[in-house]
């Protein structure tokens, strides 16, 4: 279910010269909201605008020549479309995403842009995976998980140790949570280099499959309702709430407008383009939900495809 810190450096090694090292940037003004120091590790700055690119590429880069040939199938929010179309076209791989027909349309645009075949049939996010997954079945592709399996969450564990190389003597490090992808590579990396580290995972009360399934012991499944933070929507499945129950110290949820608070702050503080899933963190940390944990301590901004009208709307 978990990667090994090894296959975390493979992926490294693997990933160099395809993706961006993302910046991490110390936050005056978050550390003064915080009184702590806080980092942000900006993947909204990432090739394709979100992390997801690192564990779709080591993905398709670890494919057999057969699945290769086979091309490959997935459902996506949007960004693991756009990491995977992105790969697929730099490695010559037959490429078709099923987004939901909510998607934002810069992810939507984006995805076809770059060569992929797009669905956009479907309602929401749990529906254009059961598609994918049919249409993988029935056409003998490669269906590539979101956020499970070795090799993606290896890939999504980079991001863990470029925070690590960076700022070793982190304390805490807080995650946006969907189906537990980026979670299970990050602290994968950071538990073997510095087992104290605490894990905190964030996510919206509109997207809060992780928390309410932590909560109840089991997986449980929430209502689907729009939301700023798209990219974490829909229903975590068995492993997902496995690697919650791991990996995680603790599960901050907030709300909508804290979601549209922290966009905006990040546009007005620190002029940067975030999406409603890669400002969950500082949200939290707006919130004054994580006050307790120790400094340093490192945000992952997740993303950054947010819709131009949407984020003009929320930044100005």
């Amino acid at each position: 279910m978990l990667p090994t810190p090894a296959d975390i450096l493979a992926a490294a090694h693997r990933l160099r010269g395809v993706i961006a090292r993302t910046p991490l940037i110390y936050s005056q003004a978050l550390s003064d909201i915080a009184s702590k120091g806080c980092f942000l590790k900006c993947e909204n700055l990432q090739h394709t605008g979100s992390f997801k690119l690192r564990g779709a590429y080591n993905v398709l880069a670890t494919l057999s020549p057969e699945g290769r040939a086979r091309g490959i199938v997935a459902s996506s929010a949007g960004n693991h479309g756009l990491g995977l179309a992105y790969s697929a076209r730099l490695l010559g791989i037959r490429a078709r995403i099923f987004i939901p027909s909510s998607a934002p349309q810069i992810k939507r645009d984006g995805i076809i842009a770059l060569g992929a075949d797009v669905d956009t049939s479907q309602p929401h996010y749990d529906e254009a995976h059961r598609a994918a997954v049919e249409y993988g079945h029935a056409h003998d592709m490669t269906f590539v998980s979101p956020c499970a399996g070795e090799a993606l969450l290896a890939g999504q564990g980079t991001v863990g140790l470029e925070i690590l190389e960076e700022l070793p003597d982190v304390r805490s490090i807080v995650v946006p949570v969907g189906g537990g992808g980026l979670l299970g590579g990050v602290a994968t990396i950071a538990r073997a280099i510095w087992p104290r580290v605490r894990i905190v995972g964030a996510q919206g009360d509109r997207s809060n499959a992780m928390a309410e399934s932590l909560k109840a012991g089991h997986r449980v499944d929430v209502p689907v309702l729009p939301t700023l933070a798209d990219g974490l929507s829909g229903q975590v499945d068995e492993s997902g709430v496995a690697i919650g129950q791991l990996l995680l110290d603790e599960i901050r949820v907030v709300t909508e407008e804290q979601i549209a608070d922290a966009i905006a702050w990040l546009a007005r503080v620190h002029k940067m383009k975030v999406e409603g899933s890669g400002a969950v963190g500082v949200a939290a940390l707006l919130a004054g939900g994580l006050d307790a944990l120790e400094g340093p301590m490192a945000v992952i901004v997740s993303g950054g495809n947010i819709d131009d009208g949407t984020w003009s709307a929320l930044a100005h």
